[in-house]
């Protein structure tokens, strides 16, 4: 019995052993370490992940998507949370665009369905709310308009999705977003559960950036980079346009070769200089106005073509030639419209080394132009202690320095805008996503380069270049007037100069009274016969401005072009059937580009049909008529007819779909 009561005891004090032992680790565990493994189950259960915030868009100054940010979704299933599995699969089918008998097999043998998609906003948004459906976002960049501007709008890593080059590199601090937070559900088998409740933090979408791209001039100016490289078997080019009134470009198109393959994602405009040739001649001449170095009937002998320079004490010579010769004397006007080296070089001989560089920095040469666009090139500028005796004519005649198209446009745009050097724009506003205008661009003046006197004197030698004469004379425009320099360089590749390899160009000012536009056309060593600016840049950048003027959608203000030439007057009235329709009639204010020589004469009516009302007006103007359009789309007829007898000047209407 003794024994018993022993074991008895032994028990019961083991039992109350066992049971303080338990209350010690349960005490140890929930008041001592209780916090430490909370926060264990609590890790076990939930996960706070990063919310990325929306990239903001690019536009162009009309508001057409350039570069946008989309949200896509994967979309999980977990069958047993779903409440009827037969209705909810076949809205889950109907949404996502998914075979029904699929979904059903899907959700009756799986405990975890999973469709990875991408599956857009709008396809998820009747399955948002359905219990059982858990939604996976995340964020794509898109480039609605394909190819277009891309050497502006760059692209973005595909590791990390921050900016790489162009602008979404320049602009990535204002594009990005600020990433938000949240709290997520996780089972056992770490699948993640959205929980609405549990956000600590928003994100931030990006702020959208409003350029000063025009995509209609952009698609014209990028569609004749690549005609002119067909016509002209050419390796590359550059085409410029910028509102002179504001430093805003409109269009940049670049297309360069490399290995044998033509790149259309460069941005040449901004980052490859060249020398520009005789387009400069224009600078020195500011210089030798500004400096009253030369008067308007100063007078220098031409040399018949042909002069042998000296350009030391020592008897060393350089000859120099022009390629349009012109006997006897030659004021700075005439020399500028027919661009003779001869005379430029004898003229810059007026000036000391140093006020030639002084005008040339003046006009920004040798220094970044200030837009924002990474690597951009500053061109090449010597400093005048460096120059031999030969610079001062080389750099007249447009050698001896680099130049970027870019750079080359905005100090034309300065003779354009009365002497005043402005920085150029691509971005013209920032808006949150909310669309509130958070900066918006105001003109940014540099420096005066010349008086609005001088500015409006080269202007005018500009205007001679496109007249009778002159080295541009066939692209002048019949209602509107146009005010250019041709020019024709030798190409340096950088270590010495390519015989038989040229850079053609032609600078614009459009129109010469009141300028709305500058352009500049480089081609990159054009073949054949055609290889000098008057014969290449400049007709390519005459009909640009045709197809600009016929197309209204492009920035070119028509309300300022309203009293030039004979658009002023009223539109000739174009005889309607009572079988046509009545959809309104707009009137396209449209140079006429035909012989002006023959204007009493007939014209045949083009055959249009089928064609885009771009395309069509300007083949109807190049005929030597006035357009007037009916409708929108393609062209279906005109009146009068195809094949028909006009008198020159007399309008043709358009009726589109």
């Amino acid at each position: 019995m003794a024994k018993f009561a022993v074991r008895l005891t032994l028990l019961e004090a083991g039992l109350v052993l066992a049971a303080a032992l338990v209350v010690g680790k349960a005490a140890q565990l929930q008041l001592v370490e209780g916090a430490k493994w909370r926060g264990e189950a609590q890790r076990a259960r939930q996960e706070t992940v990063v919310l990325p915030a929306r990239r903001g868009g690019l536009y162009d100054r009309s508001g057409a998507a350039l570069a946008v940010t989309q949200e896509y979704f994967a979309v999980g299933i977990a069958p047993n949370e779903l409440r009827e599995r037969g209705p909810d699969g076949r809205v889950i089918a109907r949404a996502l665009g998914l075979p029904p008998a699929q979904v059903a097999r899907d959700i009756a043998s799986r405990r975890w369905v999973y469709y990875q998609g991408p599956f857009s906003g709008l396809q998820v948004q009747p399955i948002r709310d359905l219990r059982g459906v858990h939604l996976e976002g995340s964020f794509a960049r898109h480039y609605p308009a394909g190819s277009l501007a891309r050497g502006v709008i760059g692209a973005l890593r595909p590791d990390s999705g921050t900016g790489a080059t162009g602008l979404e590199l320049a602009l990535d601090s204002i594009l990005t977003g600020k990433p938000g937070r949240a709290v997520v559900l996780k089972d056992f088998r770490g699948r993640r559960y959205a929980s609405p409740s549990r956000l600590v933090e928003e994100p931030v979408p990006g702020q959208d950036v409003i350029l000063s791209l025009d995509a209609e001039l952009q698609e014209i100016a990028e569609r004749a980079i690549e005609e002119a490289m067909e016509r002209y078997h050419a390796t590359g080019g550059d085409i410029v346009m910028l509102d002179p009134r504001t430093g805003e470009l409109l269009a940049l198109a670049s297309r360069v070769t490399v290995d044998g393959r033509r790149v259309t994602t460069k941005a040449s405009f901004f980052t490859d200089p060249f020398q520009p040739g005789s387009t400069a001649k224009l600078f020195t001449a500011g210089a030798l106005l500004a400096r009253g170095k030369v008067g308007p009937t100063d007078e220098v002998y031409g040399e018949d073509g042909v002069w042998v320079m000296e350009v030391s004490s020592r008897g060393v010579t350089r000859t120099i030639h022009d390629a349009h010769k012109v006997p006897g004397n030659l004021t700075l006007a005439q020399a500028i419209k027919v661009s003779s080296n001869i005379a430029m070089g004898k003229f810059s001989q007026r000036l000391s080394a140093g006020e030639q560089y002084d005008a040339m920095r003046d006009f920004g040469f040798g220094s970044p132009t200030g837009v924002t666009f990474p690597s951009e090139a500053r061109g090449t500028l010597r400093l005048p202690d460096r120059w031999d005796g030969y610079s001062k004519a080389s750099i007249a005649m447009g050698y001896e320095f680099q130049v970027t198209p870019v750079q080359l446009a905005v100090a034309y745009g300065a003779i354009a805008n009365d002497g005043i050097l402005l920085t150029p724009a691509l971005v013209r506003e920032i808006r949150t996503a909310e669309q509130t205008v958070r900066w918006r661009h105001k003109p940014e003046p540099v420096r005066r380069a010349v008086s609005p006197k001088v500015a409006r004197t080269l202007r005018e030698y500009l205007r001679g270049v496109v007249e009778a004469g002159g080295t541009a004379e066939a692209v002048q425009l019949s209602n509107y007037s146009l005010a250019g320099k041709t020019g024709t360089a030798v190409r340096f590749d950088g270590q010495a100069y390519v015989p038989g390899s040229y850079t053609a160009t032609f600078a614009a000012i459009f129109p010469a009274d009141d300028p709305l536009l500058v352009v500049v056309v480089k081609i990159d060593d054009p073949k054949g016969a055609a290889s000098y600016g008057a014969q290449t840049a400049a007709p390519l950048t005459r009909a640009m401005l045709e197809e600009a003027l016929a197309s209204r959608r492009s920035a070119i203000d028509r309300r300022r072009l309203g009293g030039s030439g004979e658009e002023s007057r009223p539109a000739e009235a174009t005889p309607v059937s009572a079988a046509d329709p009545e959809p309104a009639s707009v009137v396209l204010s449209l140079p006429l580009t035909g012989d002006t020589t023959g204007a009493t004469g007939r014209r045949v009516v083009p055959n249009v049909a089928g064609q885009s009302l771009r395309h069509a007006a300007s083949a109807v103007h190049r005929r030597g008529f006035r357009v007037g359009i009916r409708g929108a789309g393609s062209v279906l007829r005109t009146t009068p007819a195809a094949g028909d007898s006009l008198r020159y000047g007399a309008t043709v209407t358009l009726w589109a779909e």
